[in-house]
């Protein structure tokens, strides 16, 4: 199999593009510990995949909503268990955090959860 060219036909459908963020804690100089937000990689080209379904949570007070979809992107990238994760899918910025990634010599697969209120 000509891996090249198999990821350059992976890429090809990759229609949407993600922001990854790590959150890392900084001390002031207060000496209070706070967190920042730290852009890892911006717009990188990814594709988005529906895992499992939305799972309506409805209580009395919110809609909250929870499903799982995986994320392609490329396999050089460093995505860690816990990194946030915004996709522009479809017109629509969304918002995740990033499970273990599965590597794969023509790209990497990352579980991503989305939380929110509908």
């Amino acid at each position: 199999m000509n891996i090249q060219r198999y990821r350059k036909v992976l890429e090809s459908s990759y229609a949407d593009t993600a922001t990854i963020i790590r959150v890392i804690e900084v001390e002031k100089p207060s000496g209070e510990t706070v967190q920042k937000f730290d852009p890892v990689y911006s717009d990188q080209p990814c594709r988005l995949s529906q895992k499992v379904l939305a799972v309506n949570d409805q209580t009395e007070a919110q809609n909250n909503i929870t499903y799982l979809t995986k994320l392609f992107i490329a396999p050089e990238l460093t995505i860690l268990q816990g990194y946030e994760v915004t996709v522009k899918h479809v017109g629509r910025e969304l918002s995740f955090v990033a499970g273990e990634p599965y590597l794969y010599p023509t790209h990497q697969e990352v579980i991503l959860q989305r939380k929110g209120l509908a």
